[in-house]
């Protein structure tokens, strides 16, 4: 007997847009981290790789406290400026808070916290649209890294192979990517098959401030800068 429409289950939660409570939530999150920690760092990151980024706020979490989010939010909870700064000097870390930017809030010594900022890294598979970091190309012949299995998809993007023998073959030389150039959808999936990473990871500090002192750790960002700004 064929099952009743009726009686199927129904899913009533809906993903809601994170609206002004959240918002609020984050705001008084980040003024009680203000007033908890030593310092805070503006950082900003390359091919942020979420998993990654957990593994190392995890390695911290017992010091630190980390935001990433909406820049605006951020800058209202700390201060746009003088006159409405939570803590003295800091509507200077809202001002460099702009596009792929995150706080760091810690206890830690500041030479540690340069240190393990500027160990990490993790090499990754690039995605499409990300700037190719060296070229990559294959030559004429057999590619004996493919099962016979492989030979339609590869087809489909865009290599020029065939089975001969049941072995996949390059029927002629084939360029996956350029250095500097973008990748493609199918150029990146080509490289995570050739087991290739050209995605680095990274954090990089822009700045610290603690109630002693502002200091400017990008080349080419100035405190007079931030002032004037």
């Amino acid at each position: 007997m064929p099952k009743s429409k009726r009686n199927r289950p129904v899913t009533l939660s809906k993903t809601k847009k994170k609206g002004r409570e959240h918002k609020e939530t984050v705001v008084n999150s980040i003024r009680d981290a203000a007033e908890k920690f030593d310092s805070v760092y503006v950082f900003t990151f390359e091919n942020m790789r979420n998993l990654k980024f957990k593994e190392f706020r995890d390695r911290l979490k017992s010091s630190s406290r980390f935001f990433l989010g909406s820049n605006k939010v951020m800058q209202v909870a700390l201060g746009k400026t003088a006159a409405d700064e939570i803590k003295s000097g800091l509507h200077k870390i809202s001002k460099v808070l702009h596009g792929d930017s995150g706080l760091c809030f810690t206890s830690l010594p500041k030479e540690e916290v340069i240190r393990l900022f500027g160990e990490y890294e993790d090499y990754d598979f690039a995605r499409t649209g990300s700037t190719a970091a060296e070229t990559v190309e294959l030559k004429e012949g057999p590619l004996d890294q493919f099962t016979h299995e492989m030979e339609p998809f590869l087809r489909k993007q865009g290599m020029p192979v065939r089975l001969n023998k049941g072995v996949v073959e390059l029927v002629s030389d084939y360029t996956v990517c350029e250095e500097g150039k973008h990748l493609s959808p199918e150029s990146a999936r080509i490289l995570r098959l050739l087991g290739i990473k050209m995605a680095t990871f990274k954090l990089h500090l822009i700045c610290r401030w603690s109630p002693e002192d502002f200091e400017v750790y990008r080349e080419g960002l100035e405190d007079s800068d931030i002032e004037s700004s």
